[in-house]
This record gives C-alpha cells, structure tokens and sequence, in this order.
C-alpha cells in the first residue's frame, strides 16, 4: 500500500476513493478497520468518527493508523469534509494532532480546498462557491454548524499545535515555494488553493510529508508522485429497483429533494413520526415497492423545522433514531431486491453502510463530482455529502449506475 486513508465518515471515504483511483491508484474502501490484509495501492478505511466524542473519534483514528500503516502505507491522510464540519470541541484538530504525534510528523498541511465542487480556501478562509463558509447554509448544520470561515481560528480551537498559513501567492509559485514556507517547528499549516493547480503544486509538496489533512482535492497531485498516471475505474452497469434515501438537510440536498419530488413518488419521514413510532422500515419498505419508479424515502427538512425538533425532542436522540431507521430501512429493501440506492448525507450513509453490513465497496466512475458508483455485492450504491451534486443528482445516479464502462 502507498496511501492509507482515514475518513471521519462514509461519503468523504468515496469521495477521496474517486480521487485515487481516477489518479491511477488501486483502490479499496473499506466500511471500519479489516481484519485481514489487503492488496491495493490506496486503502481508505471509512469511520463514523465526525461527530463522536473526540476521545472515541482518536481511538478509532489512530487503530486505523496503525493498520494502514502496517499494510506498508507510506503516506497517511486524514480525510475531513471539504466544508470543514466540526464544532469547538472537535474532532479536526484533536484527530489531527493525536495522529501527529502518533506517527512523528512534525508539521502538516491541512487543505479542504476542492473547486471542482466549489470549494477553495483563500487567506485562511473557506468558501462555498461565492460566499463565504458561513453564508453557505453550513451555518444550520444541524450537528455541525459552520458560523467561522477562518480555518486558523477554527483549527487553533480544537488543537494546542501552533496553527499557520500557506498563502496562495506562495503556493501559486509551485511546489518547491511551499516546502520552503513549512516551519522547522511543529505546526499544522492552513493551505490556501483556489484552482486545481494549486492542489497539483501541493501534491508535489507533500511527497515527503507523513500525514497530510483535508478533503479529498488533497489527494488529487498525490498518485503522481508515485508513479501512477489517470484512470476511469472499470465498472458493470447494475439494473433493477432503486430508491433513493436522504437524511441530509444541506441546503444543496433539499434543492435536488424538491427536483426529484416533482416528478416522483416520494415519502417524507417527520421527526415526530420517528418519535412516536409511526415510521417503520417494514411500512416504509412495503411503499417503496409499491412504486413503479425509484421513490424518494426522506427527512431533509428545513432548518427552522429542525431546531425545534431538536428542541422538542433533543438533538443526539432525533439523530440516533433517523439514522437507526435509515439502516433498518436499507437492510429490509436489500433483502427484498433494491439493486440501486442512492443516499445523500453522511451520516444517513454511514447508517445505510452499517444496515447493509457492508466491509468492502468497490470504486467505480464519477457520478458527480466527488461522488463514485459503488459496488456492494449485486447492489450499487451512491453515497453523496449534503452539499454534493447538482438539482437533478439522483436522477443522473440512479441512471448513470445503469451504464458499463
């Protein structure tokens, strides 16, 4: 193994899977750590780690350490979200640094940063498209909201490791410019990258770097480095039902639930129904197939309807019942021939993942910018971040899963 991934949850883990592969790198994902050794140029271990107690979310991260690196890893990446999703009290900078220390690095280059998706990080700050990380909707994240877009200030709350910056003067002069801004200290290193080219020139700059952090652009100049050259990942179109499922409440995630909605069937789950029982992943299922074409089973509801459900009921409670529905949901339509799934949200797809107790998924081509088809056995899946994808996402998916390579 070249490259040993961690991924703080199931969307980002596919997301930076597509990236390695289609740089030229044989690449696995796999749902927690395995027990046996493996084969593969890339080795991605998705955790579910984003929003637990940061104790936990260090365990889990430095045993997923400790396994890539035993398989011969020589590079490690802690793969976050390319919005940054952490509050004051983690789990970024903890992770971070834990793994620092854990394997001797002595600086790290910390860049979300994906354009292809909108992302870029310019004077420290983060930005969504035009506006800035907390005008996005990131700010009515409801687990994870996203009120500082100043990544210093936000990583320099979550870690005593001092915290500084690569501006994009420095890094648009190439590779050997960056290396030369890194500190003989130990620090971790806000890089700015607004282009694709930017993230090349800081590939070649962590040749050498033990651990890197960021979303998954951070990979992109990566598989050169080793010798890889560009691929399409292979893949044998899946037919038969598909559904989609949405747990998300991004803004992005509830533009495509309306567009899907329109010409769909679809079922809303309300936090009171989970509540008080009236949703079931018999009942649900039963409705599912029923429908002559993919319904839509969600609960992307508006964040003013969140926050009093939250209030209502409490935040982690509505959290751990919709994702448990979700996971029963998945299991029961897998048993009963769903062939495709499309999931949108990262924690929704960390539910669907564990009900379908799935360990390995297989890389496929793009779906979407940052979001790969996904082999699980006979079954395709799409797992796509919130803020992932355009209006008509999970028509062009479950269409696009359909297509050989």
């Amino acid at each position: 193994m070249k490259i040993g991934v961690i991924a703080d949850d199931f969307t980002g883990a596919s997301d930076i899977a597509l990236t390695l592969a289609e740089g030229g790198l044989r690449t696995a994902q796999f749902v927690g750590i395995p027990q046996i050794d493996v084969d593969v140029d890339a080795g991605v271990v998705a955790l579910k780690s984003r929003t637990i107690p940061v104790q936990d979310a260090i365990r889990q991260s430095l045993a997923a350490c400790d396994w890539l690196l035993a398989q011969g890893a020589e590079q490690i990446i802690f793969k976050v979200c390319s919005t940054f999703d952490s509050t004051d009290a983690g789990n970024i900078g903890q992770v971070t640094q834990a793994l620092a220390e854990h394997m001797g690095a002595k600086h790290v280059m910390v860049c979300p940063a994906f354009p292809a998706n909108g992302r870029s990080v310019y004077m420290g700050h983060l930005f969504v498209g035009d506006v800035l990380l907390n005008a996005s909707g990131m700010q009515d994240h409801p687990l994870t909201p996203m009120t500082d877009p100043d990544l210093r200030q936000v990583l320099a709350r979550q870690t005593d490791w001092p915290v500084g910056h690569v501006a994009h003067p420095t890094v648009a002069r190439g590779a050997t410019a960056i290396t030369d801004a890194l500190p003989d200290s130990k620090a971790m290193l806000i890089v700015d990258a607004i282009t694709e080219a930017d993230l090349h020139n800081l590939g070649k700059a962590a040749a050498e770097q033990k651990l890197l952090t960021g979303g998954s652009g951070i990979a992109i100049g990566l598989p050169a480095n080793f010798g890889a050259t560009p691929s399409t990942p292979a893949w044998e179109g899946i037919t038969g039902p598909g559904v989609v499922l949405s747990g998300s409440c991004s803004r992005a995630t509830r533009g495509q639930v309306a567009h899907y909605a329109a010409t769909a069937p679809t079922k809303e789950i309300t936090a009171e129904d989970v509540m008080v029982g009236k949703a079931s992943a018999a009942t649900l299922a039963d409705w599912v197939l029923s429908q002559d074409t993919a319904p839509l089973v969600y609960s992307s509801a508006d964040p003013a309807i969140v926050a009093q459900a939250q209030k209502d009921f409490g935040r982690e409670v509505i959290a751990e019942k919709i994702e448990n529905l979700f996971a029963s949901l998945a299991a029961t339509l897998a048993d009963r021939g769903i062939k495709r799934m499309v999931v949108a949200g990262g924690e929704t797809s960390g539910a669907v993942v564990t009900g379908l107790k799935a360990q390995t998924l297989l890389i496929g081509p793009k779906l979407a910018a940052g979001v790969p088809a996904l082999r699980h056995g006979d079954m395709a899946l799409a797992l796509k971040s919130g803020n992932f994808g355009a209006e008509d996402f999970f028509t062009t998916a479950l269409r696009d899963m359909e297509i050989s390579t």
